[in-house]
């Protein structure tokens, strides 16, 4: 897998929804089960320009002791653990060094508990949850135990999925409504610009994400149409990819 490191990255809907503290902290409360209230207990340490495949979806953050790495990804994608590796070893460098620490010193150096949960909106059919192991990716030996591990929990996001969490954060529920209503035209045959229009429209008459898409509707568009061409283009990659292996396998 390669990592591809950008300046000039594009954020994607996701993030921009919960890129800001109060529903950050509404959608953490909601994961947790907590009743957090001030969202300055946030501290945001997103790492800018780190992103995948073009589109940044990823927000980062420490409250309760607990380093938390969450990321919107609209394509099935079972090398989530070993990318979550990449991410936390690069924001645990900056907190030991944002913090003055010591990792040559013979006191256990105290670290925030990582979590990485991945919100999946993909159209390939999955629960409601589920774990992914980086150990899943490991060529194991016989009696051999690896010692490194990382976990990413896979939650389910499509509308009609995970009814509890929905309706503990209003915001992830509008989210999932708005990502719907979108497919649902699409199913119409309408093309993607005219599916997006009729959706948030859609949404805007029935309250939903009703104050944000009037204040940035054009914005929020472009965005969409950015993220759906990219599923496209993914797809299209498998497929292309399926073939020509298909075909090489043919020419042995």
């Amino acid at each position: 897998m390669t990592t591809r490191i950008q300046r000039n990255y594009k954020n994607g809907l996701f993030l921009m929804i919960f890129g800001n503290k109060p529903a950050l902290l509404s959608l953490y409360n909601a994961i947790r089960g907590s009743n957090y209230t001030n969202p300055d207990d946030l501290i945001i340490n997103t790492i800018e320009g780190v992103l995948y495949l073009g589109m940044k979806n990823d927000v980062s953050f420490i409250i309760n002791n607990e380093l938390n790495l969450y990321e919107a990804q609209s394509s099935w994608n079972p090398n989530m653990p070993l990318r979550g590796l990449f991410y936390f070893s690069r924001v645990y460098e900056g907190y030991v060094a944002e913090h003055d620490l010591n990792i040559y010193s013979q006191t256990l150096l105290k670290l925030p508990t990582p979590n990485y949960i991945v919100f999946y909106n993909g159209t390939k059919e999955d629960g409601d949850s589920r774990i992914l192991r980086l150990s899943d990716s490991f060529i194991k030996h016989d009696g051999e135990e690896a010692c490194l591990e990382c976990t990413a929990t896979m939650i389910n996001i499509n509308y009609g999925h995970n009814k509890k969490l929905m309706e503990a954060c209003r915001e992830l529920y509008e989210y999932s409504y708005l990502i719907e209503q979108i497919r649902i035209e699409l199913r119409q045959n309408h093309p993607l610009s005219d599916s997006v229009d009729l959706a948030v429209a859609n949404c805007i008459d029935n309250n939903i994400l009703k104050s944000f898409l009037l204040r940035h509707q054009a914005e929020v568009k472009h965005m969409i149409l950015e993220e759906f061409d990219l599923e496209k283009h993914i797809r299209l990659e498998k497929k292309e990819s399926f073939v020509e292996g298909c075909n090489t396998f043919a020419t042995l």
